[in-house]
């Protein structure tokens, strides 16, 4: 699936490519992936719109448009391409924007899990989606005071993977994370100490920081937009693998809150009291 890393990725390919261009015409092939508002709606309200700016909010992509923005989710296997209109359709290319260029973005999503939302500029942090989001890992107010607040008796992993926490953090992530962290994936969040939520911070910003530089990480079929592969999965240290980086320790996968989940049981013990 797509976390923040990709998404900055898809985010910063598309803005070399697609700023400034006017969307006259909008094809729908897949009415499910429109959440708001309706089909004809969308597709009225989007024509004649300009593509001015394109930003990120978690694991969204926000098209920042004349009048509106657009919010897509890529969910588990979303991809956006560039194509020209006389392009034959692929089957799973599911929403297109028409340039007046005649240049197409296409909306690429085999399981069509992804979703789209068309929202006023001026609403678009005061509704859903955006608004029940947590804070951005480079927040400057996330701190341990603020995770504090939020952490509970849940399993810290469990909680990493909380949109309204902290944006942006997915599974890989969340593994890679804990393991520099040195804490227990099943350890409760609300019994750490103000050590780990200081590592918590210092090795989320640093994980996703490594992450985009490196276009993300190329998981099944994702690869983000224009085929530009992330080179990540050759950094991970713990998610996926067999003997620890650090002391050479079997890793060990298990399931926590549904999610399989890797981790060093000599590095990362269960210390609970």
């Amino acid at each position: 699936m797509p976390e923040l890393p990709e998404v900055e990725t898809v985010k910063n390919t598309l803005k070399k490519q697609i700023l400034n261009k006017k969307i006259i015409l909008a094809n729908i092939y897949w009415d499910n992936i429109i959440a708001f508002p309706n089909v004809k709606e969308f597709k009225r309200q989007i024509k004649n719109q300009q593509i001015n700016d394109i930003l990120r909010r978690g694991k969204w992509l926000m098209f920042e448009l004349d009048d509106y923005f657009l919010l897509s989710h890529l969910r588990m296997e979303g991809k956006y391409f560039i194509k020209n209109k006389e392009d034959v359709r692929d089957k799973h290319e599911h929403v297109i924007f028409t340039f007046a260029d005649n240049s197409e973005l296409r909306y690429h999503d085999t399981r069509k899990f992804g979703k789209m939302y068309l929202i006023k500029k001026e609403e678009v942090y005061k509704v859903k989606p955006l608004k029940d989001l947590g804070k951005e890992p480079w927040d400057k107010t996330l701190n341990k005071e603020y995770l504090k607040t939020k952490l509970n008796k849940k399993p810290i992993k469990t909680q990493l993977l909380d949109q309204s926490i902290i944006v942006g953090i997915g599974n890989i992530y969340a593994d890679e994370v804990l393991f520099l962290s040195k804490i227990n994936p099943e350890y409760p969040g609300d019994k750490l100490k103000d050590k780990d939520l200081d590592s918590i911070i210092k090795y989320t910003r640093q994980v996703l920081e490594k992450a985009i530089q490196f276009g993300g990480t190329t998981v099944k079929s994702y690869t983000s937009s224009e085929g530009v592969h992330g080179r990540f999965q050759n950094e991970l240290l713990v998610h996926t693998k067999k003997i620890c980086p650090k002391c050479q320790n079997k890793i060990e996968k298990i399931t926590v809150g549904g999610r399989g989940t890797y981790y060093c049981p000599k590095c990362q013990k269960l210390k609970l009291k």
